[in-house]
């Protein structure tokens, strides 16, 4: 297949600075002389930030390593993750076109994106949401069909469940990954006929879909203000806003009114929800908020359905450590927390308030 740049290219690309740090310490584990080794992890981040590799950011990198501009070419064009081609501004769905998934429904998914997003792939869908492409083996044979969207699987897909899908994700909403059928992982479709003693419950989803709804980033592009900060060399990046540089929009950017650059609208967008307690629609309220647990200590904020460690943390960061507060909270404060959430939309989505009522009457 060639592959060539795309006609129509953006004037400049800059990582975010969170990002350049990320870059930064990737070279630092190569030895001097070597830094172009780092060129794929860093073409992988640009492609993350941006959602394809432009001809300016393949440069951009090529610069950071020292490299010729036809020599980190080179390795985007040979590695087919590497999008050389504008993708859809919520997600590029990629389609298991190999035996397993053939077998059990692939072309009926492929045919679902020939609907929904367009009728060739590498193309964008007509509002740009979307664009979609047929790939080799993902490597879950056990849940055929199944398409990654983002960074997430999804599994155990019928034509009808793939198109709900794609309209969640045009509608703001992020559909929680891993098997469609109601499966918790991998296991027979019969039930388990060995392991039964294993407490598959321990967990609301299995371990990756449980990671995937803790971390909240499935759609959302990466910049590097992710927590934690994926580098463990780099120290991560902190509450204190003194101590944290702001992404700056790249030079030359376009921006709207508000500042916000491209890239950052596309990941609000993604990962705006719908319904109540979207923040377009719906004025904030900051909540009742405490500077520390009540006498007895804080409540278990994980025993809530879709909260995690990291997510507890920040929880309790912004001043919330009890059921009561959050089953307290009204549409208002409900927009005010869900503004400062890495991942919008869960609160609802989850069923916080209603998980936090039960808990708080159970104490």
């Amino acid at each position: 297949m060639l592959r060539r740049l795309y006609h129509e290219q953006p004037d400049t690309f800059a990582f975010t600075p969170d990002n350049l740090k990320w870059a930064e310490a990737q070279i630092k584990k190569f030895p001097e002389g070597r830094q172009a080794s780092a060129i794929i992890p860093l073409l992988w981040r640009a492609q993350e930030q941006e959602g394809w590799l432009s001809r300016p950011a393949i440069e951009y990198v090529a610069n950071m390593l020292d490299m010729a501009f036809i020599r980190a070419f080179e390795v985007a064009s040979f590695y087919f993750m590497f999008q050389l081609q504008p993708v859809g501004s919520i997600a590029h769905v990629q389609v298991c076109g190999t035996l397993s998934c053939m077998i059990c429904g692939a072309e009926d998914l492929i045919g679902v994106c020939k609907e929904k997003i367009a009728s060739e792939p590498h193309t964008l869908s007509a509002d740009g949401k979307f664009s979609w492409e047929e790939v080799e083996c993902l490597g879950s044979c056990a849940n055929a069909p199944m398409v990654q969207i983002g960074k997430d699987y999804y599994e155990d897909l019928t034509a009808e469940r793939f198109a709900e899908i794609i309209d969640e994700l045009a509608a703001g909403q992020v559909p929680v990954p891993g098997p469609q059928n109601g499966r918790y992982a991998a296991e027979p479709l019969k039930g388990l006929t060995s392991l039964k003693e294993y407490d598959s419950g321990k967990t609301k989803y299995n371990a990756s879909v449980q990671l995937a709804t803790d971390i909240g980033d499935t759609v959302k592009r990466i910049d590097g203000t992710e927590v934690p900060l994926l580098t463990p060399w780099v120290k991560p990046v902190t509450a204190d806003a003194d101590k944290v540089e702001e992404p700056k929009p790249a030079k030359n950017k376009p921006v709207d009114e508000t500042g916000i650059t491209k890239q950052q609208a596309v990941a609000e967008s993604a990962a705006k929800p719908v319904g109540k307690s979207n923040p377009e629609t719906t004025i904030e309220k900051e909540p009742e908020l405490l500077s520390g647990p009540r006498d007895g200590g804080a409540d278990d904020l994980k025993k809530i359905s879709g909260v995690g460690p990291k997510l507890e943390g920040v929880l309790n960061e912004l001043g919330f450590y009890h059921y009561d507060q959050i089953a307290a909270w009204t549409e208002e404060e409900i927009a005010w927390v869900d503004s400062r959430l890495k991942f919008k939309g869960r609160i609802a989505r989850d069923g916080w308030i209603e998980q936090a009522q039960e808990l708080a009457k159970a104490k």
